[in-house]
């Protein structure tokens, strides 16, 4: 198998609006680094699984719809608690929606991972298999 790892960050405030979450019910802010992995039990013609460059430039876009923005008040977000593994795996849906837009041949790839890390003892992730 096959992965390629990119990194970049993200700076988000939310509110997790249950007591469960004790003083995370409140707003506060995150600062996550963002790990997006992708796999491929093969590679493509030039010896890649992606283009890094694509992937990046992919990662960005995503990352740009919820950077130092309140989460809270992102209307797809109405009802949902945004915890770390539920942005985990929106972020996932949203970098699926990307290579689609741009017409990468998803099918060719074997999953897509996201793992926000929201400091150095604490992260959660989301693996989609294809």
């Amino acid at each position: 198998m096959y992965e390629l790892k990119i990194r970049d960050y993200c700076f988000v405030a939310h509110s997790l609006k249950d007591d469960f979450f004790g003083p995370a019910k409140n707003l506060h802010g995150v600062t996550y680094v963002v790990d997006l992995i992708i796999s491929s039990k093969k590679l493509i013609e030039k010896n890649v699984i992606i283009d890094i460059g694509i992937a990046n430039k992919v990662l960005k876009t995503v990352i740009t719809q919820y950077n130092y923005k309140n989460l809270d008040d992102i209307d797809k977000f109405n009802n949902h608690i945004t915890t770390t593994e539920y942005m985990a795996k929106q972020f996932v849906d949203d970098i699926c929606m990307e290579l689609q837009n741009i017409n990468y041949p998803i099918n060719k790839l074997y999953s897509i991972k996201i793992e926000l890390k929201e400091n150095h003892i604490a992260s959660a992730s989301y693996l989609k298999i294809i």
